[in-house]
């Protein structure tokens, strides 16, 4: 019997605020274990939350930004279960009614484009973290109370590689929006796997197992290339599988039962008494929506129809939105858009790595590339050549057109001065000549780079191989 699987997703993501969710405590990594933490965080008696506005706002915005509908009325409700770093012992979160519900992430996969429906994303609490050491454990309290945006999708997900390629799809999408950084090595994101086995064709779903707190997408895509081979293998030999939830073992390489439930923890959710639902009005939320920005896929898609970039041309500046908006900016003064990327992504791009700098250090002016690829496509000067003018023009800020003249760079592309260089290059290297006349095409490379050796660099390399070949034929 050949069988699917069948996987859902819960994201879990802090939002970028500079506060935590129901306090003035500063929501940052790194600091001292227990320096950011108040009464209203540590859940101490009498104390009361207070939300965090910007929180609400990133909230809607996500919501918008993943084509959620954002309902007239939410509210926060307290998830009661008892955990170490859990404070209050309990969680203020969001159950029946959610912040925002329904949604759509579209992403690429394997060369497809696919999508995967949400069922919501809801605003919630981080907890605290624990540290084991040999003899004791100790707990941090500076991540609890943190705003927590989780995000549930619907059970449309059927391989490991399309579950990596939605979790990046999700990260690109939250990064660029401003929700979060999702610095992964700072536990900023965190994810739950929902993962059930059934024969294929069969619409009902199989027994769920669940994967917890994984904290990095291909530990994910490990974690399903390794569970669902396992599941497929215990049906396979007459087993069962009970709804379990498991953890994943990075170094072994496999999952670990870590309980198994018969059904859901009740986690007796009842309204939180201290805050009033949230209902809000068209004028916030047109306040949320001025922040919009353009969905990575969707700049992708336009990026290759407006410039006729490729693939991987596009891929590369969707992932740098700075970048972007510069090659934006320089290809509307360009009749050549694909050498504005080419510029953009292999120089500039190489050359700010190095030096460690930003676009905001430039000291060229950004008309300065187009002038350069102008001058390139008007055979002024050579690519080679371009590429020491490149160079000198990031270094010192000189226009391109004053770097060609002052260090005499001009292009030879008289045919009869580079007949001379061709034929100078020919008795100079009877034995290339004989070659090539031999069938060796090689050797017409060689001469080429004799005639350039004796133009010091100077002749048009395309005439000169033009004209190389056709004294070689005749």
């Amino acid at each position: 019997m050949e069988y699917e699987a069948v996987i859902g997703l819960e994201t879990h993501v802090q939002l970028k605020t500079r506060s935590k969710m129901w306090c003035g405590c500063a929501n940052e990594v790194g600091a001292e274990p227990n320096t950011n933490v108040c009464p209203v965080c540590l859940g101490l008696p009498g104390v009361l939350p207070v939300a965090n506005e910007e929180a609400l706002r990133l909230t809607a915005l996500a919501g918008l930004l993943l084509k959620c509908s954002l309902p007239a009325l939410a509210k926060f409700d307290r998830k009661n279960y008892f955990y170490p770093d859990m404070p209050k012992n309990y969680q203020i979160t969001q159950f029946d009614r959610p912040s925002t519900i329904d949604g759509l992430v579209e992403f690429e996969s394997e060369g497809v484009l696919k999508s995967v429906r949400l069922t919501r994303a809801h605003l919630e609490e981080d907890v605290g973290k624990s540290f084991h050491f040999a003899q004791s454990s100790g707990l941090d309290f500076n991540r609890a109370g943190v705003p927590l945006l989780e995000i549930v999708s619907e059970p449309e997900i059927f391989s490991s590689q399309m579950a990596y390629d939605y979790l990046n799809a999700l990260k690109d999408i939250l990064i660029q929006g401003g929700i979060s950084d999702c610095d992964m090595e700072k536990g900023m994101v965190r994810c739950d796997v929902n993962v059930s086995i059934r024969p294929q064709g069969q619409r009902e779903l199989g027994q769920k197992i669940e994967i917890k707190n994984m904290n990095s997408f291909s530990g994910v895509r490990r974690a399903l290339d390794y569970e669902i081979p396992r599941q497929v293998g215990v049906l396979e030999k007459g087993g069962r599988l009970n709804q379990e939830t498991r953890r994943w073992d990075d170094e072994a390489g496999i999952t670990e039962t870590m309980r198994t439930k018969e059904q859901a923890h009740d986690y007796r959710y009842f309204p939180e008494p201290d805050l009033l639902p949230f209902a809000p009005a068209e004028d916030w939320i047109a306040a949320v929506r001025s922040r919009l920005v353009e969905l990575p896929l969707a700049r992708k898609q336009r990026l290759i129809s407006q410039y006729q970039l490729p693939a991987t041309d596009a891929d590369t500046l969707v992932q740098d939105v700075p970048l972007a908006i510069y090659f934006e900016t320089l290809a509307g003064q360009s009749p050549h858009p694909k050498a504005v990327a080419n510029w953009v992504i292999n120089n500039l791009r190489a050359q700010l790595a190095e030096t460690k700098s930003t676009l905001a250090d430039l000291k060229f002016a950004p008309q300065a590339i187009p002038e350069l690829i102008s001058l390139v496509e008007s055979g002024k000067i050579s690519s080679k050549m371009a590429q020491d003018v490149f160079a000198e023009m990031f270094a010192t800020g000189l226009a391109p057109e004053k770097i060609v003249a002052s260090r005499g760079l001009i292009q030879v592309s008289d045919e009869k001065v580079i007949e001379q260089f061709c034929d100078e290059a020919m008795a100079a290297n009877p034995r290339s000549v004989e070659d090539f006349r031999a069938g060796k095409a090689a050797a017409l490379n060689f001469l080429k780079g004799q005639v350039m050796k004796l133009s010091k660099g100077k002749a048009n390399p395309a005439l000169a191989g033009a004209v190389l070949e056709r004294k070689l034929k005749s």
